[in-house]
């Protein structure tokens, strides 16, 4: 079965922390990992050499990778350039997932070259895109997968209701492997994703965010006095 039929129509659990998180340990993040793939989870999503590295030791569902990186002057950070696009290959991820928006990115980098380098390197290509003309040039240059990960999160889309379904029914049209991504806080809103279109879903911070989960909890109980 290839590397998509084992994804479609599940659920990929994006495990990362953020910085200075208790969490933020490689032997952490692949237990965690770990954990999700023991509760059915299809696939992974990881960030960082380090994770990626421990997880893949950890897992056998298919690990997509990235590595954030901030270029002074530039706004994609989701693996922008060919060198982040190589080390997750050397991590032994599947699939390399970048930033496929229609910003400028660090050292000229464009999209057609970060697919072409990561199918070089015998992965899938993931295009994190905002919109739906990103959608449509990524697959274009031959990106495997189409997502909706970045939506919501540049300019064009600040303040875009997520999960992004409208994106994901523009995306559907394209005839790549669709994966909807941000914003999917409960199973029904994993399953509306799937019903509009999407072939597979991701949910990182109901997932894995201890902290975030605690904060919610906590907020509800406390008293309006308080």
């Amino acid at each position: 079965m290839s590397i998509l039929e084992r994804l479609r129509g599940g659920l990929i659990v994006s495990v990362q922390a953020r910085p200075g998180s208790p969490l933020d340990d490689p032997h952490v993040l692949a237990a965690l990992a770990q954990a999700a793939e023991q509760g059915g989870a299809a696939g992974v999503r990881m960030q960082g050499v380090r994770n990626l590295e421990a997880v893949r030791k950890r897992v056998t569902v298919p690990i997509i990778g990235i590595i954030k990186r901030d270029y002074a002057g530039y706004e994609p950070y989701i693996t922008p350039t060919l060198r982040e696009v190589r080390e997750v290959l050397d991590c032994g991820a599947e699939i390399v997932a970048f930033d496929a928006t229609a910003r400028a990115h660090p050292n000229g980098a464009q999209v057609a070259e970060l697919v072409a380098a990561v199918h070089e390197g015998g992965a899938l290509a993931m295009a994190d895109c905002a919109l739906a003309a990103e959608g449509v040039q990524a697959a274009s240059a031959g990106a495997d997968v189409v997502a909706t990960t970045l939506c919501g999160y540049t300019k064009e889309t600040q303040g875009h209701a997520l999960p992004a379904l409208d994106l994901v029914r523009a995306l559907a049209q394209l005839g790549c492997f669709v994966i909807c991504e941000g914003g999917i806080h409960t199973p029904q809103a994993g399953a509306q994703a799937l019903a509009a279109g999407a072939d597979a879903i991701v949910i990182g911070t109901a997932i894995t965010n201890t902290e975030w989960l605690v904060r919610r909890y906590a907020q509800a109980l406390r008293s309006p006095a308080e």
